[in-house]
């Protein structure tokens, strides 16, 4: 099966597109969680044992636990193998280089850990890609419009009469044809920008960050499943995947029981994002 694939059949099964995003930084931990790796681990373990029941896939962004050194990959090894069976993972790496390095990028993501899926940078272009995109049961989501406060600095530059984040939307299409294993990062903080995305690239899967603490465009993010199925049928084929992270976990930091406030914000944003 394919990540979209697989994907869909998650979805089936949650009714919803949120995406779990793991994220756990130390000093943003519960009272009673460690600000070292054995916290991030627990606190993590907790997250998605608590909220992955409820979401469609879990993001884990590995800068969190790369942190640590050896210890921290261990740990990150751990809590890839805590997410149930079906629940397609997501390593937000973010990673892109020359052929050789990146294939070596490929074996530590999908085999070592095994990824689903991955964020990946176009920077470089298509040959720095290749060694992710040629396993087509996974998935390589590539940074279009990020929706960090300073995306807008490289990301808007204007390029032959566009701005830059279009042509990595329409070379990403191109990079797509043929097989089901590229979408994109765009983030819910620009919607004018993401509408225009979805018009240059009608058919690849979004996953979109930025809808909780950043205070994104949900209206916006939840309209842009790809076109060619009609919305709820292609949201429900994996074409949209919504990350929740800080909106979720920070429900933990002042909660009697860091478990249950985990899981009622899950269910409130699974609610939130039905499909």
């Amino acid at each position: 099966m394919t990540f979209l694939e697989r994907l869909a059949a998650r979805v089936e099964v949650v009714g919803t597109s949120l995406c779990l995003g793991v994220d756990p930084d130390p000093v943003a931990l519960p009272a009673g969680f460690s600000q070292d790796i054995a916290g991030i681990e627990r606190f993590a373990k907790l997250l998605i044992e608590s909220a992955a029941p409820q979401a469609a896939a879990v993001k884990v962004n590995v800068a969190f636990f790369e942190a640590f050194g050896s210890g921290g990959i261990a740990s990150l090894e751990r809590v890839r193998a805590a997410v149930p069976s079906g629940v397609p993972f997501i390593a937000d790496a973010k990673r892109g280089d020359i052929g050789s390095t990146a294939a070596r990028q490929a074996v530590a993501l999908f085999d070592a850990l095994g990824a689903d899926a991955m964020t990946a940078s176009p920077y470089l272009g298509r040959d720095a890609l290749e060694p992710f995109l040629a396993l087509t049961d996974r998935l390589v989501y590539v940074l279009c419009r990020t929706s960090n406060a300073g995306a807008s600095e490289i990301q808007d530059l204007m390029v032959a009469g566009e701005p830059l984040y279009l042509h990595v939307a329409r070379r990403a299409a191109v990079w797509a044809e043929g097989q089901e294993n590229v979408g994109l990062v765009v983030g819910a903080t620009a919607s004018a920008e993401m509408r225009a995305i979805r018009a240059t690239a009608p058919d690849l899967p979004f996953l979109v960050p930025g809808v909780g603490a950043q205070g994104g465009d949900l209206e916006a993010a939840t309209a842009t499943g790809p076109a060619t199925a009609g919305a709820a049928a292609a949201i429900r084929g994996g074409g949209l995947l919504v990350n929740v992270s800080r909106g979720i976990a920070a429900e933990a930091r002042a909660a009697d029981d860091p478990g249950a406030a985990v899981e009622a914000a899950a269910r409130r944003w699974a609610d939130t994002l039905r499909c």
